[in-house]
């Protein structure tokens, strides 16, 4: 039961995985030409400590299930206060160093300056190759 958990887990976490939702394609699209690309999805996206982390991706997991299914996914997909706080602490986690010399009051969040770190700006469609798409 543990291996299968954790298989699954590990295969949840990847972006070929959150990719495969047509809602999420472009956010996937965008993460693979960011500098954060090695990455998986859910380092950033879910809390780092397994025993909190496994309730919080099963309950977004379960409302993704829902937006699909029942066709009420936003256009636009913004990270909801709860998400941020993760992400936030995510970034703290991994940018220690960056974090202790900067003024960490100015704005609430890291992405509210650095937006396009972890998701590049989407090029616009007649800059792409036919296999960015």
């Amino acid at each position: 039961a543990m291996v299968g958990i954790g298989l699954a887990v590990k295969g949840t976490d990847q972006a070929s995985f959150c990719a495969s939702c047509h809602a999420m394609s472009e956010a996937a699209w965008t993460h693979k030409q960011s500098v954060h690309a090695q990455f998986d999805c859910n380092e950033c996206h879910t809390p780092y400590a397994l025993p909190s982390k496994l309730p919080y991706k099963a309950a977004i997991g379960l409302n993704d299930i829902f937006v699909n299914t029942f066709g009420t996914t936003p256009d636009v997909i913004q990270a909801n206060d709860g998400m941020k706080d993760v992400i936030q602490a995510n970034c703290r986690r991994c940018h220690v160093a960056s974090t202790m010399t900067v003024a960490m009051d100015v704005k609430q969040y890291c992405t509210d300056c650095h937006r396009s770190v972890p998701h590049s700006k989407k090029l616009p469609i007649d800059r792409r190759k036919a296999a960015d798409v």
